[in-house]
């Protein structure tokens, strides 16, 4: 449906590089990266509020590089829903609609029937200063899918909102795109929008494009140990394998499938189990440890534990910590299975 080819731009502090990729019709397709990787500009490129120094872009084989916003049929939310503070909810959603010179009582119609959908029919008469977070950015999402659009453009959409709000909203917007079928660009920083709304993923990271894939493949099968540690392979290790078997100093690591040589791999903290004492578990590879540090992450808590000279980090939950009666310099038992290594290309 859509094509982004080789689309480099210089903008301010931000620089895009060679930014390839295409979204697939009735897709929602995740950018994901951290703050100031230019994940806006390469969206406003998208949208035509921006020019690309460089590359094009193509809507079903048409180059629309040159194309205005307006001519593009997209419906862009930014981050901040820019609704209109002296207009109601219901002459915002019904902005877009009186720009196409729609008759007024299907106006009235679409308003009403997006406006249920979405759960905000009872706001209609209100102001936007008037509204929750929330509230908000169902209005914003109801302008913009009320045009039906082409294209869904959303930057960091649930930026600005409390956890509950968050995830309330990320549960609705997958049965709104059943209902209403749009197709999604979708930018952000957030583990859980990539996981829980992506179908694809695109890993932006310092203005390239470094990974596109299945949102699922990506995080297990990160490509570069760049990825990995955006994506949380906090655990990155040397050593020399034969076969399936991982020499890191005295210890003895088995592999998900047949290395030789030099190789490094990775192990997500959230993969490592910590027991007392030792235990038998499916796990092939359990090892005591020390913990040389607990760091209190709020749900979770970090443990940096101590191998044998090799350092990894665990997370567990503060009620398994507290049950354990975990504390620095104890020895514990660290434990991760085979298939929770990612050895690196």
């Amino acid at each position: 449906m859509l094509k982004v080819e080789s689309i480099s731009k210089d903008y301010r502090e931000f620089k895009l590089r060679e930014i390839s990729f295409d979204v697939r019709e009735g897709e929602h397709f995740i950018i994901l990266g951290p703050s100031g990787s230019g994940k806006t500009v390469l969206l406003e490129i998208i949208a035509g509020i921006i020019s690309p120094d460089r590359g094009r872009i193509l809507l079903r084989g048409e180059d629309i590089t040159g194309l205005p916003p307006e001519k593009r049929n997209f419906s862009y939310i930014p981050q901040n829903y820019a609704l209109f503070p002296h207009m109601t909810v219901f002459d915002n959603i019904a902005f877009g609609l009186k720009l196409r010179k729609i008759p007024r009582k299907e106006v009235a119609r679409k308003v009403r029937e997006v406006a249920e959908s979405l759960g905000i029919d009872h706001l209609l008469h209100r102001k936007p200063r008037t509204l929750s977070g929330g509230e908000q950015q169902r209005v914003a999402i109801a302008r913009a899918l009320v045009v039906k659009p082409e294209l869904l453009l959303m930057d960091e959409p649930f930026a600005n909102l409390d956890v509950q709000t968050k995830s309330k909203l990320i549960r609705e917007m997958k049965r709104w795109r059943k209902e209403f079928g749009f197709t999604a660009i979708h930018v952000t920083h957030s583990f859980e929008e990539a996981l829980s709304l992506g179908d694809r993923v695109g890993i932006m990271l310092r203005g390239r494009l470094v990974q596109v894939g299945d949102v699922r493949d990506v995080f297990s099968k990160p490509k570069s140990e760049e990825v990995a540690r955006f994506l949380g392979f906090e655990n990155i290790i040397e050593g020399v394998a034969n076969g399936r078997i991982l020499k890191v100093g005295d210890l003895r690591i088995e592999l998900p499938r047949e290395v030789w040589g030099k190789v490094r791999v990775g192990i997500r903290p959230e993969d490592i189990t910590i027991f007392m004492e030792g235990v038998k578990t499916s796990a092939r590879n359990v090892f005591k440890a020390r913990v040389e540090g607990i760091e209190d992450l709020g749900a979770l808590v970090k443990l940096t534990l101590n191998l044998g000279g090799i350092i990894l980090r665990a997370f567990i939950t503060r009620s398994s910590l507290i049950e354990l009666g975990i504390r620095e310099g104890e020895e514990v038992y660290a434990s991760f299975k085979a298939s929770a290594i990612h050895v690196f290309p």
